[in-house]
Order: structure tokens, then C-alpha cells, then sequence
């Protein structure tokens, strides 16, 4: 089972959203890494058929997506960014309504929904309409519909977006017990989301792909190059214009900081590099803004 992106593009007039990107994705949760603006969204919306690509080509299973969309289609599972939902709707006629239009059966679909509302703990809120939800709630409902169907596609756009701390840990574990038989492609710019539950991790800068590899990997980039010490206001200023700051916290009238550097600090003391730090490295800039 694979999904074989190939030279996918999508341009707006003169603007290049997604810039002849290629790889091949297979069973796993690949973390999608990226500022705001970096093409995460618009490469998704092509994978799902929401968008269409100016070139290149998606294949599912080595068969161009477009042969058999419908067919495609029924294996994914898509939460975009904002989740459009009649706030009408009770949460379980919302879900049941979703099942009809995916084509589900409904002996199939209540089985699922009952399914999900109990792994996204939403039981207690079946009954209640959608617009009486929290921010946090109104999510793992659409989570909940995105998983419907039991893709083997799962394509998430910032799907922690309104989650608290507890909801965050539970959805990273309900991904981490369905990946093995799925392609899960989380998109954020979050790395806490990613970074212990990702078995890839798919970096995207200015509508390309700069980086894909496993976390470990990913880490080996910056070993020896991270490093943490006390610095003055004027020794702070000075290191922020040749390294990246990673970090900052002050104790008492003490300031301590992390940083990547390139060259050698004797007088810093090195410390094991973290992917948020291969985050920093890759952006500085929109850090830095």
C-alpha cells in the first residue's frame, strides 16, 4: 500500500503554492512539517481531490488517482483546517448524515460512530447539538468524521488546533494503535504534535519538500551543533546574529539560552539536539517575524 506523490505543483496566477514536489508515502503517521504559508494545506487539498494540481500526478497503489476517483476517494479520510458542521445538527444525526454521503451502510455506520464517540470520548455528547460544543469538542467531532469510514488514507490538517493538553495526549495515542495499516499524514506546525508518535517526518518549506526522513535521522543533522549556557543581554545580541536561538529563559537576573551553532563554543555546554530545534533551524526566519 503506498500514495506516490510525483512532481505535484499548483500555482495561483504568478504565485507557486506547491513547487514540483515528489515522494512516496506508505503505512505509518508521517508528520507534514511547516510554517503558515508553507504549501501544507494546498498539498492536501490536492491528495483529497478538493484542489487540482497545475502538473504532476498522484498515484494510489501505482494507479493514477483520476482513473477511478471514486474508488480512491472511498479509502480516504480528510479533516481540513475548519470543519464544516450545521450547528444545528446533534453530533450522532451529524456523523450518521456524514456516513450517508461517504456511501456507508448504516448497520456499518452506526457501528463505526458508536466506535468513535467512545475512543474520542464524545458518548456524552451524542445528543447535543453542534453549536452548543466547545472548540475542543467540535474537533474530535471532526476527527470522528474524518475516521468514519475506516480510511486507509488519513490526511489531517492541524487536527490538534482548540485540543487541550489531555485531548492532545489521547489523540496522539488513538493514532499511534491504527497506524499500522494506514497512511496517516498529520499536517503541522506544532512539533510536540509530531514528534513522538511520527515514524516519518516531512519537512515543507516555501512550497517544497526540503527534508523527508525518520525523527532519528532527522536529529543526527544537529548532533554536536546544539548547545545551552548563561549569557549577558550584549553576549545574547551578538550570538542571535550567527546561530539560532533556540530557547530563552531567564533564572533570577540570570539569563540561560539554546542555541544551534555551526562552529565550536568552548565555553557552552552541548546538549542532545530535539526535533523542535530542527524545527528552529530549518525556519528561523518565520521564527524570527
Amino acid at each position: 500500500m503506498e500514495l506516490t506523490i510525483q512532481k505535484l505543483t499548483k500555482t495561483y496566477h504568478q504565485k507557486i503554492a506547491v513547487d514540483h514536489v515528489s515522494v512516496n508515502l506508505q503505512p505509518g503517521i508521517i508528520g507534514l512539517l511547516g510554517a503558515n504559508g508553507s504549501g501544507k494545506t494546498t498539498l492536501m487539498r490536492m491528495l483529497v481531490d478538493v484542489l487540482k494540481p497545475t502538473q504532476g500526478d498522484i498515484l494510489w497503489n501505482n494507479h493514477p488517482i483520476h482513473t477511478n476517483i471514486e474508488e480512491y476517494l472511498s479509502c480516504v479520510g480528510y479533516l481540513p483546517q475548519h470543519v464544516g458542521a450545521y450547528p444545528s445538527f446533534k453530533v450522532y444525526e451529524f456523523l450518521e448524515y456524514m456516513g450517508a454521503l461517504k456511501g456507508l451502510k448504516p448497520a456499518y455506520t452506526k457501528q463505526r460512530i458508536d466506535h468513535l464517540l467512545k475512543e474520542l470520548h464524545l458518548t456524552d455528547q451524542k445528543n447535543k447539538k453542534i453549536k452548543t460544543l466547545s472548540g475542543g469538542m467540535k474537533q474530535r467531532l471532526g476527527i470522528a468524521q474524518a475516521m468514519l469510514n475506516d480510511p486507509d488514507i488519513l490526511i489531517l490538517d492541524e487536527p490538534t488546533v482548540g485540543l487541550d493538553p489531555k485531548e492532545r495526549n489521547q489523540f496522539s495515542m488513538l493514532l499511534s494503535n491504527i497506524c499500522e495499516n494506514k497512511i496517516i499524514l498529520l499536517s503541522t506546525h506544532i512539533v510536540s504534535d509530531i514528534e513522538n508518535i511520527a515514524h516519518k517526518v516531512l519537512i515543507m518549506k516555501e512550497g517544497s519538500f526540503i527534508d523527508y526522513d525518520t525523527p532519528e535521522n532527522l536529529l543526527l543533522q544537529l548532533e554536536g551543533k546544539v548547545y545551552e549556557k548563561k549569557v549577558t543581554i550584549k553576549e545574547l545580541s551578538e550570538l542571535s546574529k550567527t546561530c539560532v536561538i533556540c530557547n530563552q529563559k531567564q533564572v533570577g537576573k540570570e539569563s540561560y539560552i539554546r542555541f544551534i551553532s555551526e562552529t565550536f563554543d568552548a565555553d557552552a555546554t552541548k546538549v542532545q539536539p530535539t526535533l523542535n530545534d530542527v524545527y528552529l533551524y530549518h525556519f528561523q526566519e518565520e521564527a524570527l517575524c
